[in-house]
């Protein structure tokens, strides 16, 4: 049986994961990344950036694990398999893929962007904005941010996803909540 105590507690670790790195990875894509560009000089450009990456990544790193861990303890129990109706299925399968995307992309972005910021002394790394390099940026900075672009919009289109999968599969609950699961429930 499920405790709903435990069940909750993993769900809100989740939620509030995903909200927190799909919402700090979103405004550093469309918001700081281009905003830097207004710094008229390259190098501080490049200190800007990895500052404000720098002081977010904790919150990205717990962001993720709760994301994992939080759905992870729910495919154990509630979101088990045989618990789930063909369409709960489907849509958990769906969310192992993007979660499993979200986590492998987050942490490489995390490494990816510690490259970038070591490339540099206080990561002054010359930049033309946080995900464009400068004619001046080293080769293996301008390789980090190239592949930082790829990271982050992976993260973004895994980061959407599941929030689209959350809504869909909450909904379904919502309208048709399966008796089998209510009868393997109990209270905290």
């Amino acid at each position: 049986m499920t405790n709903d105590t435990l069940a909750e507690t993993a769900r809100i670790a989740h939620d509030w994961g995903l909200a927190s790195w799909l919402g700090g990875t979103m405004f550093g894509q469309f918001a700081l990344n281009p905003a830097v560009g207004k710094i008229s000089d390259p190098r501080e450009r490049g200190k800007v950036v990895n500052a404000a990456w720098k002081g977010y990544n904790v919150v990205n790193m717990l962001s993720l694990g709760a994301i994992a861990v939080g759905w992870g303890g729910a495919r154990l129990t509630e979101s088990a398999p045989p618990r789930l109706t063909d369409r709960e299925r489907s849509l958990a399968k769906a969310k192992d893929a993007l979660t499993a995307t979200a986590v492998a992309a987050g942490v490489a972005s995390g490494v990816q962007g510690g490259r970038l910021a070591t490339s540099a002394p206080n990561g002054a790394v010359p930049i033309e904005r946080g995900l464009k390099p400068a004619a001046d940026t080293p080769p293996v900075a301008a390789r980090a941010q190239k592949s930082l672009r790829v990271f982050g919009s992976l993260s973004i289109l895994s980061g959407v996803g599941l929030v689209i999968v959350n809504a869909l599969m909450a909904q379904l609950a919502h309208s048709r909540p399966p008796l089998r699961r209510g009868l393997l429930r109990r209270s905290a």
